[in-house]
């Protein structure tokens, strides 16, 4: 009686799988011609099962088979696939050759145009080398390691191997600018996946667009791929790239094992980049990884796509900026560009698509050593990313404003003076913002832990006062992590906070306190007045200064974005000096063909007191 088999081994780390997958892909080339691939996807939460394989005659078969159905049902389906595969077969071959009957091949043929019953070839599935009973289920014969039996043919069966569910690489491709492609896998991880990327070399003229599938064969006269040498999920083309398509040749696997792979060709051939972009003099300040005493941080908010392509972005905020330069594939490039090229320790997100997250940032910074983790809020959310030489995630503290003003104790007294303002209550609850906290610590010294936070603050310009509660809310939350949970670990605040150093929220956060009778309490009119005094006990600066602007639009421009940092224990060894006028200004305002974002980054180097 055979049995299932038993759990494999621990995950094993990315290097020792490309190791293990180099040695056993040229053992199993020498044995291809003797074992075919049979995929079966089998998930317990489906009805379905799903069996992919190829018959001999070269046609591929998907078949969709109940798990509860007998094995020797599914077997007898695969029978007449594979008969109606030979007849096709040997009548394609009869219709080449031009003659009247088309012999070999194993396929059988009667007198008529049907092929002939008793020449079903003999399907079995053996597991162990033992036969598996027709009357046993679906559910329970596929399993890892059978062998289908196709007539003189035989199959490894794989089930639930790693696979791809999505695989595509951007439509704009730009020399010197990382290219990521945007994939989703099922059972597996890009991780433990493999990736090797080629290049088109120089077509000949007379050779036909579009034609036949490319070869990699080095014996190949006229080989159109060439290798790159990268095999790493994200490659960076030269200038010796543009015009030359890409293709990517992807294993999507888990560490222990890989599926099937694919490839992708780029649609459009490398283009040349944008010419000098706003950050490229900001590099030569950020070229290499700072050293252990220092901590080069990253604020920025990087346009959401789901409000940079509203035909209001397309025709109000930003009328001037090319339609091409406000897709989100263009604008991916710059922002990977941008912030990979700053080396920082720690990058701080706002305005980041969940998708642009897991498909866009995590990978582009994971080739570049950095780890991330996201926040929700409702089209968009929070990221913050870590050197992982550097930094261990500890814990995360993510809050709700709304939320947590409702119902965590910790704000008891603020939600008693707000609850006497109906109108401002009710609009400080429909707002939607959200904290993200973070406590990491150093790999170097365990002793040495850090708070960063990240929010993005309520955007309209008269919510003011919504900014002051939402902001109370905050502080009151990043002390209680920073003193009660984590005491005396030194606090890193960043974020959009949409107030000009002129506001209220600005004041609160520098002085520690806002009087009940400053302006921005009726910042939305007398009706929603709230007058109230707020008071907090961290000791923050900024770590940046008061820029004109870190926000440059046709209609406004002003500091709305800030690295708040913890005066008792952190200083500013260097602020990485902002785009100049004359770079910002270059193409009207921002977002532009060379900046990807409305806003403009903050960078610094932190030190440690």
């Amino acid at each position: 009686m055979w049995r299932l088999p038993g759990a494999r081994a621990a995950l094993r780390g990315v290097r020792a799988a490309v190791e293990r997958y180099s040695r056993t892909e040229a053992a199993t080339e020498t044995v291809a011609g003797a074992m075919e691939r049979a995929v079966v996807r089998c998930v317990p939460s489906e009805p379905k099962l799903s069996l992919s394989f190829a018959l001999a005659d070269g046609s591929h078969k998907n078949m969709q088979r109940d798990q509860s159905e007998p094995l020797g049902r599914a077997l007898s389906r695969i029978a007449t696939n594979a008969l109606k595969g030979h007849a096709k077969a040997a009548a394609a071959k009869k219709n080449r050759k031009n003659r009247p009957n088309a012999s070999g091949g194993g396929a059988c043929m009667g007198p008529g145009p049907e092929p002939a019953a008793a020449c079903e070839p003999v399907v079995k599935l053996y597991y162990r080398e033992e036969a598996v009973a027709e009357d046993v289920l679906n559910v329970d014969a596929w399993q890892d390691g059978a062998v289908l039996q196709i007539g003189d043919v035989k199959y490894k069966v794989e089930r639930n191997p790693p696979a791809f569910t999505e695989l595509q690489l951007p439509r704009y491709i730009m020399a010197g600018f990382p290219v990521c492609p945007k994939l989703s896998l099922e059972f597996g991880d890009p991780a433990g996946s493999l990736f090797r990327w080629y290049k088109e070399t120089k077509p000949r003229s007379a050779e036909p667009e579009g034609g036949g599938p490319s070869s990699l064969s080095p014996s190949s006269p006229s080989p159109r791929w060439t290798e790159t040498g990268v095999d790493e999920r994200v490659y960076t083309p030269s200038n010796a790239d543009i015009g030359l398509r890409l293709k990517l040749h992807c294993t999507p696997g888990n560490g222990q094992r890989f599926g099937p792979s694919r490839e992708l060709e780029s649609v459009c051939p490398v283009e040349a980049g944008p010419g000098t972009c706003t950050f490229d003099h900001r590099h030569l300040y950020t070229k290499k990884v700072t050293d252990d005493a220092l901590i080069r941080t990253v604020t920025y908010n990087i346009l959401a796509d789901t409000y940079a392509q509203t035909e209001f972005s397309r025709t109000v905020l930003y009328p001037y900026c090319a339609p091409y330069a406000l897709e989100l594939d263009y604008r991916q490039n710059l922002i990977q560009k941008e912030l990979t090229g700053y080396n920082a320790d720690l990058i701080c997100l706002q305005e980041v698509d969940r998708n642009v997250f897991t498909d866009s940032l995590v990978p582009a910074l994971e080739a570049f050593g950095l780890e991330g983790v996201f926040r929700i809020k409702q089209q968009e959310g929070l990221a913050t990313f870590y050197r992982k030489s550097k930094f261990s995630l500890l814990s995360q503290h993510d809050i709700s404003f709304h939320e947590a003003l409702e119902s965590d104790p910790l704000h008891k007294e603020l939600l008693e003076k707000l609850v006497l303002y109906p109108s401002a209550q009710e609009r400080v609850f429909q707002r939607s913002s959200v904290l993200q906290v973070s406590v990491l610590q150093s790999t170097k010294d365990s002793s040495k832990k850090i708070c960063v936070a990240n929010t993005h603050l309520y955007w309209h310009p008269k919510g003011g006062y919504i900014r002051l509660i939402q902001m109370a809310v905050a502080l009151a939350h990043i002390r209680h992590v920073s003193c009660d949970l984590y005491p005396g670990i030194p606090v890193i605040f960043c974020g959009d906070f949409n107030s000009t150093p002129s506001t209220g929220m600005y004041h609160f956060v520098i002085s520690g306190n806002i009087p009940e009778d400053h302006e921005d309490w009726a910042s939305n009119g007398e009706e929603e007045r709230c007058n109230m005094s707020l008071t907090h006990f961290l000791k923050l600066k900024s770590a940046c200064g008061e820029p004109a602007y870190t926000n440059y639009v046709g209609g406004f421009h002003g500091c709305l974005d800030y690295i708040f940092i913890d005066l008792k224990a952190l200083e500013v060894e260097q602020v990485i000096p902002l785009p100049s006028h004359e770079e910002v200004t270059t193409h009207q305002a921002l977002p532009s063909v060379s900046h990807p974002s409305d806003h403009i980054a903050l960078v610094c180097d932190l030190k440690w007191k």
